[in-house]
């Protein structure tokens, strides 16, 4: 067949046909070219007789008959279908059989036999190479896969069973999720009183853990021939755990059950935590106790250090003068303190124009005079004084100094026990009534001499000059200070009783909360708007607690309601005391507040963030004794 299509090619679709159609003439002699084999001939006709349209009916029918052999039947067929309806017919022709002379020529090699011959061994070389191609890819496959976990062992090697467990394709991981499941089963199969079946999970339970113990002890991985045998036997007792119908609606029961109980033992735990955090939060460190103690004594009986401090106080125009920086800060830390001087002296750019205004109570008077005394600072000028030489400062004008006279009061805040067991022990505080606390809604009257003050918390640590503070104009509010309203949970209605009318009617409920520990006060719109009295207000309809439960803060939303211009955040990073910061965050700040339970000199502080305070603390030997002690 192949060899008849290349036959119809070269011979009708060339238009070779009329040469091969010639009839020998009388002297015997072919004129043309041979004629083809007969058979092709055949198929060129069949296959296409249109191109024979240029050769004449009686030459290609005497032709046929005496050269192709082909029968006179198909003849006729082929003259009707070239559209010659004619009545002659092969089979009636009559002229004389004349055979073809021999001719005494060597034949012609046909070239056309050699493109079919190589196209044939064309064909079966792409044949062979198939076939071999598919044999070495089926062959390839386990070698690969063989690659593939030898990989994968290289990847996991050296990895402990942690890390391993939490590997996707980890057969110990497979391993631990049966035996999970099957301690599950375990308690099921108890409970149903089927014994048997508990102890051969149990046993199962068993084999599964002592291999696992067994790739614990070693660096490489459990592999999937060593664990084989434990995992199908362990997959055949869970189907048969299901076939015993301990179905996935018993599961579900009995993991509701263990959840109920896990709430509840993490709800003690964690009533416990937070109770240990804030006392450990409100006792006084023993370091900073010795501290304490030793500069007390130290100030009595060393005469050059009240004299060094005599001479700093004899310069009052500092502490008077509108146009240097003035801080306040208000605690008994004496460290905290230290720290919060020392951070802000070497981020100044001018530390001659800083002026610091400490206030503690009589009982630290004497320390915190003896270590500032001890110290330069870079030259700043730091005053130190005790809140009771205020005498002002007195029940009948300060609302919490007459709430600590009432019995009930007393009994809320000192007695250790909750009376009505729903309020949490750090609403319980006392270091909420603590005057030192409440004296920032007295600044104008501590200081009344001074026109705008920055105030800051002992539990700050100052990055950034804080210069640029004194120039912003707060359009003629009272507090700068950096809103926290950033989640929802530092809003007014997270801080305030909604519930009271007072509270509901003045208050919108989702206004910005903001924070206290880097503030800026206009003393003199201060003055002008009478901001303490506000305070005295809402802090004596507070007297049964039922606005606020803790805090200055509640009412400092309520005092500088409206009266509070916003900062950039970058001034106040809040947050370092209790929770992750993102360290970009921490980075652009200026102030950084360790707000929170978690102070940096307790042994309870975050340790990821107790080296941004331990690296601006500086003092004396005897700091560094009192702290190993």
């Amino acid at each position: 067949m192949i060899y008849c299509y290349f036959a119809y090619i070269g011979i009708v679709k060339n238009k070779d046909f009329p040469s091969l159609l010639q009839v020998p003439s009388d002297d015997g002699n072919a004129t043309g070219n041979s004629p083809a084999d007969p058979a092709c001939v055949r198929f060129a006709l069949a296959g296409d007789y249109a191109h024979l349209s240029f050769v004449s009916d009686a030459a290609l029918c005497s032709y046929s008959v005496q050269q192709w052999r082909l029968p006179p039947t198909f003849l006729d067929f082929f003259l009707l279908k070239r559209g010659k309806f004619t009545e002659l017919a092969c089979s009636e022709l009559k002229f004389e059989m004349r055979r073809r002379p021999v001719d005494s020529r060597r034949p012609v090699r046909r070239r056309i036999s050699n493109v079919v011959v190589w196209s044939l061994c064309g064909i079966f070389v792409l044949l062979f190479i198939v076939i071999l191609s598919k044999d070495s890819r089926i062959e390839s496959r386990p070698s690969s896969s063989i690659k593939d976990y030898t990989k994968y062992v290289k990847n996991i090697e050296g990895l402990n069973i942690s890390d391993e467990m939490l590997s996707p394709n980890s057969v110990t991981r497979q391993l631990s999720d049966q035996i999970s499941l099957a301690k599950a089963f375990v308690v099921i199969a108890k409970e149903s009183s089927n014994i048997q079946f508990a102890w051969e999970l149990s046993a199962q339970i068993r084999n599964s853990q002592v291999l696992l113990s067994s790739v614990a002890s070693r660096r490489a991985p459990l592999t999937a021939r060593e664990s084989e045998t434990a995992i199908r036997d362990m997959a055949l007792l869970l189907f048969n755990a299901q076939q015993l119908h301990y179905d996935s609606a018993t599961m579900i029961m009995r993991l509701k059950t263990k959840i109920q109980i896990l709430e509840e033992q993490v709800g003690v735990v964690s009533e416990k935590s937070s109770k240990y955090g804030q006392i450990a939060a409100e006792e006084i460190p023993k370091g900073l106790y010795c501290l304490g103690i030793r500069l007390t004594t130290e100030w009595f009986g060393n005469s050059n250090l009240r004299r060094r401090m005599n001479e700093r106080m004899q310069i009052e125009t500092k502490l008077r003068d509108n146009s240097l920086y003035h801080f306040c800060v208000f605690s008994d830390n004496i460290l905290a303190t230290s720290v919060v001087v020392n951070s802000t002296t070497l981020n100044s750019k001018n530390p001659d124009m800083v002026v610091f205004h400490l206030i503690t109570d009589e009982i630290n008077y004497a320390a915190m005079k003896a270590w500032f005394s001890m110290n330069t600072f870079r030259g700043v000028t730091i005053e130190v004084q005790k809140f009771e030489d205020f005498k002002w400062l007195n029940a009948s004008y300060v609302p919490v100094l007459k709430q600590l006279q009432d019995s009930e009061t007393q009994s809320y805040y000192f007695s250790g026990h909750n009376n009505d067991g729903q309020t949490p022990i750090k609403f319980r505080n006392p270091k909420y009534l603590s005057m030192l606390n409440h004296l920032r809604f007295y600044i104008p009257e501590v200081f009344p001499a001074l026109e705008k003050v920055v105030f800051l918390d002992d539990d700050v640590v100052v990055q950034k000059d804080l210069s640029g503070l004194f120039s912003i104009d707060l359009n003629s509010n009272v507090n700068g200070a950096v809103e926290t309203c950033m989640e929802t949970f530092h809003r007014y209605h997270k801080y305030l009783n909604y519930s009271h009318p007072l509270i509901r009617e003045h208050f919108d409920p989702d206004a910005c909360g903001w924070a206290f520990g880097m503030n800026v006060f206009d003393l003199v719109e201060w003055r002008k708007r009478n901001v303490t009295e506000i305070y005295h207000y809402w802090q004596e309809k507070n007297v049964d607690r039922t606005l606020w439960k803790l805090g200055t803060l509640p009412p400092g939303l309520l005092t500088f309601y409206g009266l509070t211009e916003p900062l950039d955040p970058s001034w106040h990073v809040l947050g370092l005391g209790y929770t992750n910061v993102d360290h970009h965050l921490i980075e652009k700040g200026a102030v950084l507040h360790f707000n929170g339970n978690s102070k940096p000199w307790l042994k309870i502080g975050m340790e990821k963030y107790k080296s941004l305070w331990e690296k601006i603390f500086t003092g004396p030997s005897m700091a560094a004794g009192c702290k190993s002690a």
